[in-house]
């Protein structure tokens, strides 16, 4: 694996040999952050369940301001240091070692992120409850995106419920990723 685009591309990245983690493909990460690019630059990113850090990284090197990462296993968030070390990351960077849902609720009142990604185990219900928890938080800034990596087969039938709307389902071979952004909301006289 390795960073793609921006200040540290062709460096190659760490990532940890068990199947607790799914390094996101390079050829899948060029296309999202093709799709990001023109809302990245000098925005707050949140990765969610980041495993080795790579798209995390991956928005730092191409502009963004500054990135989170959250990750409960010691064993990926010592990765994902190691890899904000090589490329010379880690002052826009700010790594915390919980669960995600603690994490979040430790996030509000920190500010608003432009973009929070996530990438929880599949056939978890993992996102689920992590949109539960932030359709109740001001994490997500106005006109900001969350982007979910999931499995094909994976619902997202609820998410109106929370007050998201799906704006875009790219699809890949054995994945999807969800884009969701807060409804808009009418006003009822």
């Amino acid at each position: 694996m390795r960073v793609i685009a921006g200040t540290a591309r062709r460096l190659q990245l760490k990532t940890l040999d068990s199947l607790d983690t799914r390094p996101t493909t390079d050829r899948i990460k060029e296309t999202l952050f093709n799709m990001l690019a023109p809302d990245l630059y000098g925005c707050r990113f949140l990765d969610l369940f980041a495993g080795s850090g790579g798209i995390g990284i991956e928005a730092l090197s191409r502009g963004a301001a500054e990135a989170v990462f959250v990750e409960k296993n010691p064993k990926a968030m010592r990765c994902v240091k190691e890899n904000l070390e090589h490329t010379k990351l880690e002052q826009k960077a700010v790594t915390i070692q919980k669960d995600v849902l603690s994490a979040l609720s430790c996030l509000e009142g920190e500010g608003q992120f432009g973009f929070i990604y996530m990438d929880p185990p599949y056939n978890e219900e993992l996102e689920r409850r992590a949109l539960g928890s932030l359709s109740g938080l001001s994490l997500l800034a106005e006109g900001g995106t969350i982007i979910v990596e999931s499995a094909m087969d994976t619902d997202f039938g609820y998410v109106g419920d929370l007050g998201f709307t799906i704006v875009k389902v790219k699809e890949y071979k054995t994945n999807k990723h969800v884009f969701l952004k807060w409804a808009r909301r009418k006003d009822i006289c």
